[in-house]
């Protein structure tokens, strides 16, 4: 649903109510102590409020001519609604002792305040996110209730009315769980962190630190792109919102240099999505994943650094690849900024970054603490930069403090906002995390295993397909929650054996898998959004942006299927740097291999008897213990058969270097016989 354009009192209104919000949850880490589900629910109606006040309840509104002002303002009906909403959810706190004691036993109170809650969060979660997930939430309500009656293999014994509000509403176990948890606990300052970075100008330096270093080269624009992209992604944890930061500077710069507006747009594209992948935020993943397993976050971090950085490496190789295609140059050195130039204009947006680093790594805080500690150094630097260039330019130090407020004040709301997808999308992905656990994941477990024969691929497939077709109409948080909910338990319950031996396949690779396939959405057609965003700014088709994303993403695709069967990817046992560092370096080259293979070029155009080369190469660089399995050797002779993935990969690398200097070589006589004649 549309944005409103609210009078003067209602943007007050919002601001106030924004700001509220921002502030509570900056107090969190050190200035207030409030138990987890008074956090939780405090959370929770600050968002639903704001979306009421927010967001319209129609994407199209038919007023009056003589009005013209008329959709400005927000009606008195909103208003109500966002009051209501507010309310239904601070029960929870307000009655909370005697909603324990009374637990699975609600009493007309209960109900009325709950089926309210339940039905403002959805119509919240509709003008929010969209349909989709609102539709979801209903469908699996439904099914709750209707269980007994459906065909044997989908039925259960179904629920009450009451033990379903005690699970939705009245308790953690629902809306009120563990994503909702990990959106007010972590999630929100790790936003509200970006969101001012990105107001104080952060985005527009990593953009021009990017070019400075990479412009230069054969399709540096590209490379820049990808470069600027991942370093927003560090604090961003939104592809879209990582697309209009970036994809602003970068694609009309790729246009310049040659590269067609679909290509520019979807090299964009692929590099916002993978912004997700990016340790700290990663969408918010990062932090559920870690309350899900009831690991440290820094394990999950660990876990998702070597995926996330050799995609980034593909993704780069691709640009590469497309600029030997075109035949392109690098930049024109007048486009290209000074990279010593840049670095003194802008290093202080370095430091709450390397703070932030160093309080997760170094210091061992949590998470909410680090990136608390990072907002308040980002705060002074805001005063301090503000103040020096007040000195510098002679005008009065109390104009550039209020500058300061104001700039804060709008990082502050711009986090609130920025924060309400997720909110949502936690609350009511919770709605269907509850109803599952009340009953259909041992169903869920067993339809899925009798569809894959108790094979683990066509699972990890099943898996794959369905998280890109409810990526489509869901935040990558909400699809990672659902499908998390309903396919892990599956593919961690299935010992596989394909032919090559039993693996193992640890927790943490299996909730990956899904995360990952959930961020692949917001670029798949027909309803990628990112791909929509970059193509507005490109000026090119959406539907051909997405497939074109899309294609770069098949590199990002095939990692997760790699880290599932091949665990050390995600350093899952792994216990030194060198050790990790050689896996590391050697699935850079097995992204490389297939990103030949995709994109049908290497020296020169791909014959095609030299893609299944490529193909083998690449799976031998990522999961070497394959050939052991196959030949049944030995399982400490895997890192040798890295040598076979080079030699594989070296292959066509030598069939082409051939190939191409033979037709050099028909050139050279065409080009003498031409002189002769």
């Amino acid at each position: 649903m549309p944005l409103r354009n609210e009078r003067k009192t209602d943007r007050r209104i919002i601001a106030a109510i924004s700001i509220a919000w921002a502030l509570f949850q900056l107090a969190l880490p050190r200035l207030i102590i409030l138990d987890s589900t008074t956090v939780r629910a405090v959370h929770l109606a600050f968002a639903i409020t704001l979306v009421f006040l927010t967001y319209r309840g129609r994407a199209k509104r038919k007023w009056k001519t003589d009005v013209p002002k008329a959709e400005s303002r927000i009606p008195l009906i909103d208003y109500i609604l966002a009051g209501f909403a507010c309310l239904s959810v601070l029960y929870f706190v307000f009655d909370w002792t005697g909603i324990t004691m009374r637990a699975g036993l609600p009493i007309p109170r209960d109900v009325v305040i709950s089926v309210i809650l339940i039905v403002l969060l959805l119509e919240a979660t509709r003008r929010a996110i969209g349909s989709a997930l609102a539709i979801i939430a209903i469908l699996f309500t439904l099914y709750a209730f209707l269980g007994p009656y459906m065909p044997s293999i989908f039925a259960f014994r179904g629920v009450s009315l009451r033990r379903y509000l005690s699970q939705i509403a009245l308790s953690t176990e629902g809306i009120y769980g563990i994503p909702l948890h990990v959106s007010a606990n972590t999630v929100f300052l790790f936003v509200l962190f970006g969101s001012m970075l990105d107001k104080v100008g952060a985005g527009h330096f990593f953009n021009d630190l990017a070019l400075s270093l990479l412009g230069r080269f054969k399709g540096g624009a590209a490379k820049a792109a990808v470069i600027s992209s991942g370093l927003t992604g560090l604090f961003s944890g939104s592809s879209i919102a990582n697309v209009v930061t970036t994809g602003t500077f970068t694609i009309p710069l790729m246009k310049k240099c040659g590269y067609p507006g679909k290509i520019a747009a979807a090299t964009e594209v692929a590099a916002s999505t993978n912004g997700q992948l990016m340790p700290p935020i990663m969408g918010a993943a990062a932090f559920i994943i870690a309350e899900y397993l009831g690991i440290d976050y820094l394990d999950v971090v660990k876990a998702a650094a070597v995926p996330a950085f050799v995609s980034y490496f593909g993704l780069f190789y691709i640009a590469h690849l497309e600029a030997s295609k075109l035949g392109m140059k690098g930049l024109p050195k007048s486009d290209i900024p000074r990279f010593l130039t840049v670095l003194k204009s802008g290093f202080y947006y370095l430091i709450p970054l390397i703070v932030l680093i160093y309080e997760l790594i170094v210091m061992r805080h949590t998470p909410n603490l680090a990136a608390f500690n990072a907002i308040l150094v980002l705060i002074v630097i805001v005063f301090v930069r503000e103040i020096i260039k007040a000195l510098k330019s002679g005008t009065a130090v109390i104009k550039a403090a209020i500058k300061s407020v104001r700039t804060i004040t709008e990082g502050l709301i711009a986090g609130a906002r920025n924060m309400l997808t997720v909110a949502l999308a936690t609350a009511t992905a919770g709605i269907i995390v509850g109803i599952v656990f009340m009953g259909p994941s041992g169903m869920v477990v067993e339809i899925v295993t009798r569809l894959s024969l108790g094979y683990i691929f066509p699972v990890l497939l099943i898996t794959a397909i369905a998280s890109l077709i409810l990526g489509m109409g869901l935040p990558t948080t909400a699809t990672y929650i659902v499908m998390a909910t309903i396919t892990v338990p599956v593919i961690r319950e299935l010992s596989p054996v394909s032919g090559v031996g039993i693996i193992l396949i640890p927790p943490i690779a299996a909730h990956l898998f899904c995360f990952y396939f959930g961020i692949l959405a917001d670029d798949t057609p027909p309803v990628g959004l990112a791909a929509y965003a970059a193509a507005a700014i490109a000026k090119s088709d959406p539907i051909a942006t997405g497939i074109q994303g899309f294609i770069y993403d098949l590199r990002t695709a095939v990692i997760p299927f790699m880290f599932v069967f091949n665990a050390e990817l995600v350093l899952h046992g792994i216990t030194n740097w060198s050790q990790a560092l050689l896996i590391f370096v050697m699935a850079i080259f097995g992204v490389f291999a297939f990103t030949n293979a995709v994109q049908g070029w290497f020296i020169i155009k791909n014959k095609w008897y030299e893609i299944p080369l490529f193909l083998i190469a690449s799976l031998i660089l990522f999961w070497p213990a394959v050939v052991t399995k196959i030949f049944n050797l030995d399982d400490s002779l895997r890192y040798y058969m890295y040598f076979v993935g080079i030699a594989v990969y070296s292959l066509p690398y030598l069939i082409q270097k051939l190939r191409l200097k033979a037709s050099e070589g028909q050139g050279g006589r065409y080009a003498k016989s031409n002189s002769k004649l």
